[in-house]
């Protein structure tokens, strides 16, 4: 049990993502493809969330850590959906037509959801 997620490490960036990257897959896996563009939202509402709660048990901080937990959540947001996949030109495709596989690709277990 120690080696899976902790308190702890749901505080951390790396945590923090895993998880957020974790329940937008598995929610949405859940709804359907047809529900893709709501992953995003998951997501986002997964990492404000933890961000909150994390900055909720900081007893040594201000009222500014409000404001930082915003941020924060916006950071573990952007590390559970990928920077670097955000402009558009970045990502691949990852649709193929029926029959044919994507760009000659194998199809992907984790598809991109932006």
């Amino acid at each position: 049990m120690n080696d899976l997620f902790t308190w702890a490490a749901l505080g951390t960036v790396a945590g923090a993502s895993a998880a957020t990257l974790l329940t937008a897959n598995v929610i949405g896996g859940l709804l359907g493809p047809d529900n893709d563009k709501a992953r995003k939202w998951i997501a986002l509402g997964v990492a404000l969330l933890l961000s909150y709660a994390t900055a909720a048990f900081a007893t040594d901080a201000g009222g500014e850590k409000w404001l930082i937990a915003f941020f924060n959540g916006l950071v573990i947001f952007s590390a559970a959906l990928g920077v670097n996949q955000l402009p558009s030109g970045n990502r691949q495709p990852t649709r193929a037509t029926p029959g044919q596989l994507a760009q000659g690709r194998e199809p992907r277990f984790v598809r991109s959801w932006v």
